[in-house]
């Protein structure tokens, strides 16, 4: 599953990414007018208006003996889109893990486990609302389905043109921080040298007692 989505977004095959890109985007785009419910619907309808079509002319070859009666969407009947056993094991135990990894987030940041881990939510949740307020989520979809199938498909393109330019753009993050290392450094005042302790006079000597001569 997520070798086909990297050959959709990488453009691996052209027509298959483009009739994916096309109608996610034309399908997002009407909802804007249309409920969900309808533009299914329409969709569906529109398929099916196409596979019926099809279905009953290679029918009527088959009762006017010009084909053996093949199914044209045999390939797409026989093959097997269900899931073992083991592989719905593990796609719902992700599903959990994201689940639960999630609320642990959430619940850390709303509680404040950390400060700034908290601060950087209340920000984040503050440029979110400012965004609700001038765009809808749709929109928001919108753009980021365009950016996705996009941006992978640019750099293909120019390559050795965005590396160069995001050497140049850490090179240039890097000076500047070197500066304002450098500038705090001269700013900070120098720390002042301990005074030095007095030196500890050294006693004098003693004199030595004088002994009395022994009279005879």
């Amino acid at each position: 599953m997520a070798t086909k989505l990297v050959d959709l977004v990488y453009w691996r095959k052209m027509r298959k990414t483009g009739v994916v890109f096309t109608g996610l985007v034309i399908s997002l785009a009407s909802l804007f007018q249309l409920s969900a419910i309808t533009v299914l619907s329409h969709i569906c309808l529109g398929v099916m208006s196409v596979t019926f079509i099809l279905r009953l002319y290679y029918k009527l070859l088959e009762l006017l003996r010009w084909n053996s009666g093949v199914h044209p969407f045999q390939s797409y009947l026989d093959h097997d889109s269900s899931l073992t056993d083991k592989e719905t094991v593990m796609v719902v135990e992700e599903v959990v893990l994201l689940i639960a990894f999630a609320w642990t987030e959430i619940k850390r940041l709303i509680f404040i486990e950390s400060m700034i881990d908290s601060i950087k939510f209340v920000v984040l949740l503050y440029l979110l609302s400012y965004v609700g307020v001038q765009t809808s989520g749709l929109t928001l979809v919108i753009t980021a389905v365009i950016v996705i199938f996009s941006l992978p498909l640019l750099y293909k393109k120019q390559q050795m043109r965005i590396r160069r330019m995001l050497r140049a753009l850490r090179a240039f993050v890097k000076r500047i921080k070197n500066m304002c290392f450098g500038l705090c450094e001269a700013v900070r005042p120098s720390p002042a040298a301990p005074p030095a302790a007095a030196p500890t006079p050294t006693p004098s000597p003693a004199p030595a007692p004088k002994q009395k001569s022994k009279s005879k």
